[in-house]
């Protein structure tokens, strides 16, 4: 079974140097992607195409072959494709009704032909004699060239015809890692997945940097998304997860910072963590999935002063997108359903955010902040490649939950103090302990390990989150109560 690769469309407009790179990169891509399914795969490039060859038959393994061409970036388009050496005209017509008598029968069709090298005859000549030849042996009901029901296609190349089965769309953009790596902050929901997809699309290595604001869960979860983009859009290249552990960072900024400053604050500790990250493994730009006014932080004010944080670049793919937009993009590209499912989980949540923040206040705010401490999250950051994250996933832990509270359990409120003070928790027999979700991870190793603890908080989502970081942690006697 043969495939034709058509280049996207821009690769054929650049200089001779820079289209043979790219050509060079897309081959090794779609090698590196298709030897998984076909050890015995051959890819040959050509000035205007790509050929590929595979030995697989059985239609499961074609269907998964074409789903892989389709999502490797730098395709516009491809062709399964039948091969006959030319011999004249009337013998490519007799391929031709081989492959399209019963397809045209009762049908309008047309004819389109490509062709390239040396000939004694047009493109023009074949399609119009392969035409007649077509209506007066294989009884089509007529000629559409507009809107046809079958399209008779084929290519004449040189000595050699192709007549093509199928047409099918590519992913387009540039061959992944044929321009820079770059660093994607990513928080595992719709924005910082399409931004991560656009950069891919791009010809840009991703590498993924997740801070994690609340333990092994959401961390599971982001991993788990950044595997299914890479395994889709960017497998034929290695690349790294980062997981930043950014929660005493946050306690810092809350017991610090204004509440009106903490969001931009937050954001700029993230870049300046970032910035050390993408320097260290020499990555050229910051990718976040910010758009203009989304949320209070990122107005154009706020941006601004959060941009000034870092010397280097920070790409905002969508930064002109609308919400909708980004969600279709989601569901496009599968990250949707993964992000639907994400916990939404915000270390920092400001009763009244500024949305226009002054370089000079936040400057006084942030020298409260004890900077050791990024720097100490900076130097905890893991990492892993992409491809290992499936061992990290088996790794998971189950959290428990329970609705009621059994005598001598202790239930810990992990809500922000101002929180538990306006709406507090009380279980009738049951001791409560106020302990705020920044500080659980800390204090609980201080807490009686022969007592059993149930972790609560509004949505459920931090209270479990935290629960799984301390059982990942070996403290065996914590729940999650979800009365």
């Amino acid at each position: 079974m043969k495939f034709i690769i058509k280049y996207f469309a821009e690769i054929t407009i650049k200089s001779t140097p820079v289209r043979k790179q790219f050509v060079n990169q897309l081959t090794k891509n779609i090698r590196s992607v298709l030897k998984k399914l076909d050890p015995h795969i051959r890819v040959a490039s050509k000035w205007d195409n790509i050929e590929v060859n595979t030995t697989l038959t059985d239609p499961a393994s074609k269907a998964q072959l074409i789903e892989k061409l389709s999502c490797i970036p730098g395709i516009g388009s491809f062709l399964q494709v039948v091969e006959y050496p030319l011999v004249d005209i009337a013998d490519v017509l007799e391929k031709c009704k081989y492959h399209f008598a019963e397809q045209i029968k009762g049908k309008t069709f047309c004819v389109r032909c490509k062709r390239a090298g040396k000939h004694s005859f047009t493109s023009v000549q074949i399609e119009r004699e392969v035409g007649a030849g077509l209506i007066k042996d294989c009884a089509p009901k007529g000629v559409s060239l507009t809107q046809p029901e079958v399209e008779v296609r084929l290519e004449i190349r040189d000595q050699h015809v192709y007549l093509v089965e199928h047409a099918y769309k590519g992913l387009g953009g540039y061959p992944l890692a044929s321009l820079d790596q770059v660093l994607v902050l990513m928080s595992g929901g719709y924005d910082s997945t399409v931004a991560a997809y656009q950069m891919i699309r791009r010809g840009l290595m991703p590498h993924f940097c997740f801070f994690n604001l609340g333990g092994r869960a959401h961390e599971l979860g982001v991993m788990e998304v950044a595997h299914f983009l890479w395994d889709k859009y960017a497998s034929s290249q290695r690349v790294m997860f980062i997981s930043v552990p950014f929660e005493q960072v946050v306690g810092e900024i809350l017991t610090k910072v204004d509440n009106s400053q903490m969001g931009v604050i937050l954001k700029r500790m993230m870049l300046r963590a970032a910035t050390q990250l993408a320097k260290r493994y020499e990555l050229t730009a910051l990718v976040t999935g910010e758009a203009i006014s989304q949320v209070s932080s990122q107005t154009l004010t706020n941006l601004t002063v959060i941009n000034q944080a870092t010397d280097m670049l920070v790409i905002r793919p969508l930064v002109a997108s609308h919400k909708e937009d980004i969600i279709a993009t989601a569901e496009q590209i599968g990250t949707a359903e993964y992000a639907r499912h994400m916990p939404e989980y915000c270390g920092v949540i400001s009763v009244n955010p500024t949305t226009r923040a002054k370089p000079e206040r936040i400057e006084r705010e942030e020298q409260r902040f004890d900077f050791a401490l990024l720097d100490e999250a900076v130097a905890q950051a893991k990492w892993v490649t992409v491809d290992q994250i499936m061992q990290e996933l088996d790794k998971d832990i189950n959290v428990e939950q329970v609705a009621e509270v059994l005598a001598g359990q202790i239930v810990i409120d992990i809500r922000h103090p101002d929180q538990a003070e306006d709406q507090p928790l009380v279980v009738e027999g049951i001791e409560v302990k106020q302990i705020p979700f920044y500080a659980i991870n800390q204090q609980f190793s201080k807490l009686d390990e022969n007592r059993q603890y149930l972790l609560y908080c509004d949505k459920g989502v931090m209270s479990r989150l935290h629960a799984h970081h301390l059982l990942s942690e070996g403290h065996v006697n914590v729940r999650v109560y979800r009365p």
